[in-house]
């Protein structure tokens, strides 16, 4: 068994699973107008579900507008209901061409709510990352059984296992921590 191999691995989905709430987390409105806010929504657009960035431009031209301008005039009711749909507290404004999404500010109740969804988010990704270490302990000591690794091999990589860990783990706290300081300010 390679040791380097199966950290590189563990690293590598650690860190998707690192991207992935980061993507999640610009998805959060923070009060300014985002293009992340929407872009991932899915559209019933022709029978299937598309992102709307694949069937539209959008635009931040304000501090707190998003506009959306899909490139076939016929997906706007669609855009507008799944954005309806989608549970972002932002209703849209349509003139049939353009759809327009006012950014009103947050309320304190809704940045605590957002706060909540951030840690809920957060550990989520930890509970992925635990579980990717655990994935690595049981190789590893699949390893050590089947006479692969020496006993003080198998300790220095479950050591190794659990500093990366350690380390991913106060990453995604830091990033929690930093969009809730987001939410939060005024």
């Amino acid at each position: 068994m390679d040791t380097s191999e199966l950290l590189d691995n563990m690293e590598e989905s650690m860190m998707k699973s690192e991207e992935a709430m980061k993507v999640d987390f610009s998805a959060i409105r923070t009060g300014k107008a985002s293009p992340a806010l929407v872009e991932n929504i899915l559209v019933d657009y022709y029978g299937s579900k598309t992102r709307i960035k694949d069937i539209a431009g959008i635009n931040t031209p304000e501090a707190r507008l998003i506009t959306i301008q899909p490139w076939d005039q016929s997906a706007v009711k669609s855009i507008e209901k799944a954005i309806t749909e989608s549970n972002i507290g932002i209703s849209p404004v349509s003139d049939g061409r353009i759809i327009r999404l006012p950014i009103p500010p947050l309320t304190q109740e809704r940045r605590v709510a957002l706060t909540k969804q951030v840690k809920s988010r957060a550990e989520d990704a930890r509970v992925s990352m635990r579980n990717i270490r655990r994935d690595a302990n049981d190789a590893a000591k699949k390893a050590q059984k089947n006479s692969e690794l020496t006993e003080d091999e198998l300790k220095t990589l479950l050591e190794d296992i659990q500093k990366m860990t350690d380390s991913y783990i106060a990453g995604v706290d830091k990033l929690a921590a930093e969009k809730e300081k987001e939410l939060l300010s005024f």
